[in-house]
Order: C-alpha cells, then structure tokens, then sequence
C-alpha cells in the first residue's frame, strides 16, 4: 500500500506557506462519504477517505485542525499531521464554528475553480450545507476560493514527490525498452497493449490512468488519435507505431510517448516526409523547453513550441503543450496551452520553481501514420531540465 504520509505532512506546512504568500487567513476543506465524491485536494491533505461531514483547517498561523466523524479520528490522529483532530458525534456545526470562532479568519479559502478541476472539489451540495451551518455568522462573507494554494501546492513538488517521479519515469522508460525492443510487424495494436501490461508486471508497474487506454498505441494512418482504445489495426511495413503511456510509482505518475518507424523491404531508413516531421517535432518541443521557465505565462511557453511547428510547414497541435505530473498524469494546476476558452485562465498562471510537466507535441504524416513525442522536465531557477531520458532520434525496427 502507498504510503503518503511523508508527503502530506510536507504538504501541510508548505499549505501554511502559501497562506501566508497569498495572506489568506486560512484554508478549508468541506467533505463527506469521499468514496462517493472525492475532493483532489484530499491526496495532499490526508491520503485517505473521510465518511461524515469532515472539515480540515489550515491557518496562515499555523495551525493545523481535523474536524472528523468519530469513527474516522483515530485514523486521522496516526498520521501525526494535524495539530488538533477533533471528534464529533451528531453535528459537526458545533466544532466547526467553534474553530473559526478561535481563529476568526477574515478570509477562508473554500476550494471551488472555474478552470482547474483539481481544485474543484467542494461539490454545490457541501457549500449550500456550509452556509446553512454557518449561518448567522460572519464567515459566509468571507470566503474567497481557494484555487491558487491548491494549485501552487500541487505545482510546487517537494522532494520526495520528486524523487517517486523520477522512479516512476525510470520503470516506464524500462517497460518500453523491453516493449520497442520485441519486432512489432505482424502484431495488432490491441496485443502490444496486451504485451506492455506483462512487461509492467514484471517491473512492478501501476499504470497511471485507466488501463483500456494505457499505453494508447497507434499503427499507421488509420489509427485515430486521441485518448482512444487499441484497436485490431495490424502493424505493417512503412507504418509510424506511436505509443502513450505511464506508470505510477508510489503514488506519483510518468507520462511518455514513444515512436518507432518499421521500415518497408529494401528500406535503409524511414522516408524523407517522416524523417522531417521528426525533426519538427523535436525542434517545436526544444523551443517550448527553452521557453519554460519559472515566471513564464502557461500560453507563452505554449506560443513557442507552437510557432516553431508551424513555420516548419506543420499545422497546429490541437490541445495544450504541457501539463502537470504528480499523483496523477494529469495532476491540476495551470496549463502549458493557448488562451482558448476551454482552458480558462489556466494558461494565464506563472509557471512555478518546481514543478513537474509532461511537455508533447505531435503532427500526422499522410500514408504513415502519427508522431507524438512527449517528455517529462523539472522547472528549475535556470529553466526546464530533462527528468526523462528524451527520444532525440526516430527509433526503427
């Protein structure tokens, strides 16, 4: 079983950081039966579930409070992270006034996002019953969202979170080493799936989102691309073989691509059209890691990449450059994308010292097939460093 509590115990004190950063009084987390509907921000700030009405407060002060069902406190005390879990039996209104009576915040942090899911988790339900346990008090006035110290605090890895993603990025390297090593020809998308799940099996490899679609694998230009499932498509000569995937490692995730060309009889190397959409992609993903930098805009970093692509001839990738890593492949927080109205304004966010992406791009090849190329890098003071070790050249079977 994953063990979380060193992280959440980091996670808590840098939460105190952020509300100091942001001057933000203090930071609440509304739940109930989270097996049901779970707030992300939970994965930081417990690692287990929580079946009454629970409320974790943290304060720009420093204190930290878990306001729990009974049943639930004596799980929540092992920890050893909270300052104070309090218990109750038939109303949690009565505890939890009671705290912020202590603490009388001037602003609570209530986690609610037009942009980021990930910091979304107080469901209409949970915010109409806490302004009905909080009526006739001053605090319903004073909420604000909290989405800028949950997405800070997952952006912002410590090292531990760190170092298990560097582990996960080294197993899924390893599992495609043994997986592009085999000769593909003849096999169906649907088996190397099959194959790669044995491969993780014997590295001990969780894979980091839904297994149908983990690893996506596609043979040649009829494939569809996207977040789809390997079809009964067989690989044959003079196809592109492109495949997404990622494993977990102690609760954090990698998220690589992967390309291999199979070259027809008589071949030497795959065709010139191939061989210079390669090369685009790399230099669009190369311009983008240059631009990736602490402070830069989300929709700067993205404009870099973007117009390295298309002043090689290609046409826009649709979707965004980058996203984050952590306990999920897709882990919240801003985004490395254009201003388009589906992101919000999560290209608009700065990117932050520490952080973790999985930068990608990719351009179809007519008659071959797709190329997509996805790396993973730590945002460091001086820029974007390699946590992956990138595919710089084309690999061909």
């Amino acid at each position: 079983m994953t063990d979380l509590t060193p992280i959440i115990r980091e996670k808590l004190e840098q939460a105190v950081g952020l509300l100091r950063e942001h001057q933000i009084d203090c930071w609440l987390t509304f739940v109930r039966e989270t097996s049901q509907t779970y707030d992300p921000a939970l994965n930081l700030l417990l690692g287990t579930g929580l079946t009454w009405e629970s409320a974790l407060v943290v304060s720009r002060s420093g204190r930290k409070a878990a306001l729990v069902g009974r049943f639930d406190a004596d799980a929540v005390r092992r920890l050893e992270a909270y300052d104070d879990v309090i218990a109750y039996d038939q109303s949690i209104g009565d505890v939890l006034r009671a705290e912020l009576d202590r603490l009388n915040p001037h602003t609570i942090a209530l986690n609610y996002s037009l942009s980021d899911p990930a910091a979304d988790g107080l469901t209409f339900g949970m915010y109409a019953r806490l302004t009905r346990l909080l009526a006739g008090t001053p605090y319903i006035a004073r909420f604000t969202s909290a989405e800028h110290i949950v997405r800070r605090l997952r952006e912002r890895k410590s090292p531990e979170e760190t170092s298990r993603i560097r582990r996960a990025i080294d197993i899924t390297q390893h599992v495609y080493a043994a997986l592009l090593a085999r000769p593909l020809t003849g096999l169906s998308e649907r088996q190397v799936h099959a194959l790669a799940g044995e491969i993780a099996a014997h590295y001990g490899g969780e894979f980091a989102w839904e297994r149908a679609s983990n690893p996506i694998v596609n043979a040649g230009p009829d494939s569809p691309i996207g977040h789809g499932r390997p079809s009964d498509l067989v690989i044959q000569p003079g196809m592109l073989v492109h495949v997404d995937m990622g494993l977990r490692w102690e609760g954090y995730c990698a998220d690589l691509q992967r390309m291999v060309y199979v070259r027809r009889a008589g071949e030497a190397d795959a065709p010139e059209a191939v061989q210079r959409a390669w090369e685009a992609c790399r230099a669009a993903l190369e311009a983008g890691r240059a631009a990736l930098k602490p402070g830069a805009l989300g929709w700067q970093v993205d404009a870099a990449a973007r117009a390295e692509l298309t002043r090689h001839g290609y046409a826009e990738y649709m979707h965004a450059f980058g996203h984050h890593l952590g306990q999920r492949a897709h882990d919240g927080g801003g985004v490395l994308g254009p201003q388009w109205e589906r992101y919000g304004t999560l290209p608009d966010m700065p990117v932050e010292p520490g952080s973790v992406l999985a930068i990608e791009l990719g351009v179809m090849v007519p008659s071959y097939g797709y190329i997509g190329i996805e790396e993973n890098v730590l945002v460091t003071d001086n820029g974007a460093e390699y946590l992956s070790t990138p595919q710089t050249e084309l690999w061909q079977q």
